[in-house]
């Protein structure tokens, strides 16, 4: 299963286009996030989103907006206008979150509509809380052996 999901920061705007027959709606924005090694220069990547969620990628969403992308990680070639072909990742976003508090409620799912769950459906099951047992007393007159203890 491929698999994704980025924090990464708005770095171009994204921009709404249709496909050729004119139904489906793509937003392209490019993202920037930090390298894995200190030194290295940020990495960028372009993130697609396609019909519903890319009109609210388009609505919601600007230039500098920190955000979480869920998706998938997929490489196209493209061919340079220098004369030879270079591979470049693409992230098809199925959903996308803000990482403001205000607006995190607000996350943009992939679906037109959520569907409610059927009456029927089990509900969730909450774990029950976990006991901690109380701490030992420090008994002063036997010093651990240490050497016993598991790593």
């Amino acid at each position: 299963m491929n698999s994704c999901v980025l924090m990464a920061e708005i770095t171009q705007a994204p921009q709404l286009r249709y496909t050729q027959d004119g139904q489906t709606p793509i937003s392209e924005m490019w993202v920037q996030f930090p390298p894995i090694k200190s030194g290295d220069p940020m990495a960028t990547i372009k993130v697609i989103g396609w019909g519903n969620l890319a009109q609210q990628i388009q609505e919601q969403f600007h230039e500098g907006d920190q955000v979480i992308i869920e998706g998938r990680l997929g490489m196209n070639t493209v061919d340079r206008p220098e004369g030879f072909k270079e591979k470049q990742a693409e992230l098809t976003a199925s959903r996308i979150h803000t990482t403001d508090m205000s607006v995190s409620a607000n996350a943009v799912p992939a679906a037109t509509s959520a569907a409610p769950p059927p009456a029927s459906a089990p509900s969730p099951i909450t774990p029950e809380p976990m006991s901690i047992p109380a701490p030992m007393s420090p008994n002063p007159e036997v010093e651990p052996n240490y050497d016993d203890i598991p790593f």
